[in-house]
């Protein structure tokens, strides 16, 4: 906000805010799968809840997830805007997403059975059957994902970032209950309805933080004309349709998950997990700060305070990810058998899962890339671009599922994945770089290589210490396999901070002053 009371935090109190609320919230996710995972293991109702979610669970995440466009949208324009026209806007634009969206649910419910036709068309019948209705019960989740994103949007505006955060936890939670008290009676739909209720809790929670912050009541507000409406508008289209290009990426990969056999689908959802639950939690630190940043460098004018916060949130990105994705690759299979491997849940399912873990975890950097650079152009008024090159990636994913399930099954989905990223992530640095006369690239790219090899050299030690700890004490029991992933992940990431001492970045040497001066408190 433009005359905000109280003192805006710095870079790093948000960061860490939202590093601690995440982290809680994605543990609280991480419990939800493995308590799923011991019991239904990978077999049909895990199948068919991971085809009912696509639709219900994809807006969810695009429009009530922080970070989404709705999140993304309502930031920028009242980071810009007085502090006393916050109120009304909001109130007003969740008037008109909340009637579109009602009438999505309408139609989601009455076309239950022809969209999970249209999403799993060779998933066997008992499947089908199963995850209609489950669709049919979390259709709803259209209404909330709105309402939530929105939400999110505004808290974060109002400088208010532990709500937002953590609330992803009343969810998971609410599938754990479900699934343990209610599975045995009402069996594969608990998933649905603790889905949903999850949701409402998540909403109903955010509202006293927002009427007291006075961003907006429940109030239904008409005032489609009112003075920034247009430019949230202008904004949010692009953006959701941008981001909805994620839903049809999502399809293709279901699409083809349906043709293999029965627990493709289940395993991408368990990979996605482990990869999205330190995602999510570096990503929420580097994007949920960095948007509001952008956004006041742009309308400041300040060319060159956009470029250097570019390129720093690009090499913290690599810096986070491009080790840990090294790491995820090399000891994917231990992770996978140490997290989920119980009851329903076998060998066999976690070979299966960790080979898509692995394909996944190759392309963290640039799946957080891609998400920093799309951001830029929000904050630059420009949801025209990220769009089109999201629809320049549907055809892209739809090559490149065909392409790679056939020599690697559904570890090839998660390999189409992140190789669209990267080609989305090159363009958009190519356009970005025409349009600010050039981005560092020196500033940028040899920290980029760095960050590379050091990490190639990280995964490379990581597996060296996990094949030898496995010859000499073996691979079974819970107590051996934690301590060799343990062993095997501490001394990759020693030898990483070995690596990257000679690069001498000023991200590195902030971030160590700020952990010493913790440590000396």
């Amino acid at each position: 906000m433009s005359d905000v009371s109280k003192p805006a935090r710095s870079l790093a109190g948000i960061a860490g805010i939202v590093a601690v609320a995440t982290l809680i919230s994605k543990l609280a996710g991480l419990v939800r799968q493995q308590v799923i995972a011991a019991e239904f293991g990978v077999g049909p109702a895990v199948d068919a809840y991971t085809y009912a979610y696509v639709i219900p669970g994809f807006l969810f995440i695009l429009l009530g997830g922080i970070n989404g466009p709705f999140h993304s949208s309502i930031i920028s324009v009242l980071a810009k805007r007085p502090k006393e026209e916050a109120a009304p806007l909001v109130e007003t634009i969740t008037t008109l997403v909340g009637g579109v969206l009602l009438l999505v649910t309408v139609g989601l419910m009455l076309f239950a059975e022809p969209l999970i036709q249209l999403i799993a068309p060779g998933a066997p019948p008992e499947v089908r059957t199963i995850a209609v209705e489950q669709f049919r019960i979390m259709a709803p989740l259209a209404v909330f994902s709105g309402l939530i994103g929105i939400g999110f949007g505004t808290l974060n505006a109002a400088d208010l970032y532990w709500l937002p955060s953590v609330s992803p936890m009343f969810s998971s939670g609410a599938v754990v209950v479900a699934v343990l008290l209610f599975a045995e009676r009402f069996g594969p739909a608990v998933l649905a309805w603790g889905t949903l209720f999850g949701a409402v809790l998540q909403w109903l929670v955010q509202i006293p933080p927002q009427w007291k912050a006075g961003m907006g009541t429940l109030r239904l507000r008409f005032e489609f004309k009112r003075p920034g409406m247009g430019e949230i508008s202008k904004l949010m289209g692009p953006a959701t349709l941008s981001s909805g290009m994620l839903l049809i990426n999502v399809y293709t990969s279901l699409l083809f998950a349906s043709q293999l056999p029965v627990g493709a689908a289940a395993a991408l959802g368990y990979a996605q997990l482990l990869v999205l639950t330190p995602l999510g939690i570096l990503s929420n630190v580097i994007l949920v700060p960095y948007l509001p940043i952008f956004a006041k460098a742009v309308a400041a004018g300040d060319w060159v305070e956009l470029k250097e916060r570019i390129r720093q949130s690009l090499v913290l990105t690599a810096l986070t990810m491009m080790p840990l994705g090294a790491l995820m690759s090399v000891l994917a299979l231990p992770a996978v058998r140490v997290i989920y491997e119980r009851d329903a849940f076998d060998l066999n399912a976690s070979q299966l899962v960790s080979s898509v873990l692995v394909a996944y975890a190759v392309g963290m950097f640039v799946y957080l890339g891609r998400d920093v650079l799309v951001r830029v152009f929000y904050a630059l008024g420009d949801g025209e671009m990220p769009f089109k090159v999201s629809l320049l990636g549907v055809g892209l994913n739809i090559a490149f599922c065909a392409l790679f399930t056939k020599t690697s099954g559904a570890a090839g989905l998660a390999l189409a994945t992140a190789t669209v990223n990267l080609i989305s992530m090159a363009i958009m640095l190519r356009v970005l770089g025409k349009r600010l006369n050039g981005l560092a690239w020196q500033g940028l790219g040899w920290p980029l290589v760095g960050l590379l090899v050091g990490s190639g050299l990280t995964g490379l030690v990581g597996w060296g210490v996990l094949q030898g700890t496995q010859r000499l004490w073996g691979t079974e029991g819970l107590g051996l396999q934690l301590l060799e992933l343990a062993l095997a992940g501490g001394l990759g990431i020693a030898v990483f901070a070995l690596c990257i001492l000679p690069l001498r970045l000023p991200e590195v040497d902030m971030f160590t002053g700020r952990l010493l001066a913790k440590l000396r408190r």
